[in-house]
């Protein structure tokens, strides 16, 4: 569920910097933009949430801000089992429609969270200490 919230954190700032550069038109970012929506619907009434969700999106470079909103969507999650496995599918939307069109999440912007891609494959020698 952390890795799931953390990779919503990341779509959210992803968006954010990319509204801030004009880019959200892209076809990638409309998986995205639905769940930016979800989560803020989800967080309506709710004004420690509501605000982690407008600081990220004031501020997406912001670690604390960005720490608060995951912290605050994998609580919604942990109670709401509906709106985990919404989110989850949102996230699991918009990275491949990413996927697609080419762009990543960056992994600077999930830092030190968990996350699960395909197959990795390493060739040569590889030592490790």
């Amino acid at each position: 569920m952390t890795a799931v919230a953390a990779a919503g954190v990341a779509l959210v700032v992803k968006g954010a910097l990319e509204t801030a550069g004009q880019e959200a038109g892209r076809s990638g970012w409309a998986g995205g933009a639905r769940l930016v929506e979800r989560i803020r619907a989800r967080f309506r009434g709710n004004a420690e949430a509501e605000n982690a969700l407008d600081l990220v999106a004031g501020s997406p470079d912001d670690e604390g801000a960005q720490q608060a909103l995951e912290r605050q969507l994998a609580a919604h999650m942990l109670l709401d089992p509906n709106f985990e496995t919404e989110v989850r599918r949102l996230v699991d939307e918009a990275v491949a429609a990413q996927g697609r069109s080419g762009a990543q999440i960056s992994a600077a912007l999930i830092k030190n969270a968990q996350v699960f891609n395909g197959k990795v494959e390493v060739q040569g020698d590889w030592k490790t200490s």
